[in-house]
C-alpha cells in the first residue's frame, strides 16, 4: 500500500495553487488520476517518482518511508518504473541497449528475454529509436520501466500521441503486464474509454485538490452500469422521428445510432459525453457526469 499525504505549492495558469493529498492507494491496484490541465496530476507522479520534493507531509510505500520531514528516499531507491510521454529513449542505442540500460543488475539474463518476448520486442532488439515507430517506441519505453523489476509503474499519459488502433493494443500490453506482474500502477489519462478499461480506481484532482475517488463507473455516470459492451463516446447529432429521437453518438472513427425516449432526451444534449451500453443488444445511453 502507498499512503500519501503531501502538499506543494506550484504555479498554475490561473497562479499559485498547493497540490494537496491525502489518500492510500491499494497494493497491486491500477490507480488513475484524472482531471483538467494544470490539476497536478503530473506533478504527483514526480513526486512519487522523488524527482520533484514535496514541501511537507509523507509518503509511504509498503511500510518504508520515502518521505518526510527527516526523510527523502532518492528516485534510484525507489524501486520506480516511470513511462514519460515523450518516451525518453536514448536516441545512441539501440533498443536491447535501452532495454540493458535499466534491467536490473541482480536480475538472470532469461528475465529481459522474456520481457523482450512478452513487449514482442525481438525483431527490434537491434534497431535504433529513429528506426521504429511510435507505438514501438511506446512499447520500448515501456519494457525499458519494466526492466528495472519496479514495485511501483507510473505511466504519464503514456498512449495520448497514439492512433486509436496502436492504442488499444497497447492497452492491452497493460492490462497483461500488470496482472502478469502484480505491480501497483499509476496512470495520468483524460481517455475515459481507456480508464474504464484499464483502472481499478481513478482518484479525481481539481486545482491540486483530491475532490473525488472511487471506481470509474462511481465517478463518471449517472448510475450503475450492467452490460456486455460499453463503449465511450460523443452525442454529435440528436433527431426527433415522430414520438423517439435518435441520438447519433461518435465513438473513436465510427457512429452508433441509439433510439431514445422524451424522457431521456432531458437529460441530454450535444457534446455531452456519453457510454454506450448493449443490454440483451438493446443498446442504452449514460451521460458522463
Amino acid at each position: 500500500m502507498i499512503e500519501i499525504q503531501i502538499q506543494k505549492k506550484l504555479k498554475s495558469a490561473s497562479g499559485e495553487m498547493t497540490l494537496n493529498l491525502d489518500c492510500e492507494i491499494k497494493k497491486g491496484s491500477l490507480v488513475t488520476l484524472y482531471g483538467p490541465s494544470g490539476s497536478g496530476k503530473t506533478t504527483t507522479l514526480r513526486i512519487l517518482a522523488g524527482l520533484i520534493k514535496p514541501d511537507e507531509g509523507a509518503i509511504v510505500f509498503d511500510g518504508i518511508t520515502w518521505y518526510n520531514k527527516n526523510t527523502f528516499l532518492l528516485p534510484q531507491k525507489r524501486k520506480i518504473g516511470f513511462v514519460f510521454q515523450d518516451y525518453a529513449l536514448f536516441p545512441n542505442m539501440t533498443i536491447m541497449e535501452n532495454l540493458k540500460f535499466a534491467f536490473d543488475k541482480n536480475g538472470h539474463p532469461n528475465e529481459l528475454a522474456n520481457l523482450v518476448d512478452m513487449m514482442e520486442l525481438g525483431k527490434l532488439v537491434d534497431r535504433k529509436p529513429s528506426e521504429i515507430s511510435g507505438g514501438q517506441q511506446q512499447r520500448v519505453a515501456l519494457a525499458r520501466a519494466l526492466a528495472g523489476k519496479p514495485e511501483l509503474l507510473l505511466l504519464d499519459e503514456p498512449l495520448s500521441a497514439l492512433d486509436f488502433k496502436i492504442r488499444v493494443k497497447l492497452q492491452d500490453y497493460i492490462i497483461k503486464i500488470h496482472k502478469e506482474l502484480k505491480i501497483t500502477t499509476v496512470l495520468v489519462s483524460h481517455d475515459l474509454g481507456e480508464i474504464m478499461k484499464l483502472s481499478d480506481q481513478v482518484l479525481m484532482l481539481e486545482e491540486g485538490k483530491l475532490v473525488r475517488q472511487g471506481r470509474p463507473e462511481e465517478l463518471f455516470f449517472n448510475q450503475n452500469m450492467s452490460g456486455k459492451f460499453k463503449f465511450t463516446g460523443e452525442i454529435i447529432e440528436l433527431k426527433k422521428q415522430g414520438f423517439i429521437y435518435i441520438a447519433t453518438v461518435l465513438i473513436q472513427e465510427n457512429t452508433v445510432k441509439v433510439v431514445l425516449t422524451e424522457s431521456d432526451i432531458k437529460e441530454i444534449k450535444l457534446g455531452d459525453k456519453v457510454v454506450v451500453v448493449s443490454k440483451a443488444f438493446n443498446p442504452m445511453i449514460y451521460k458522463v457526469k
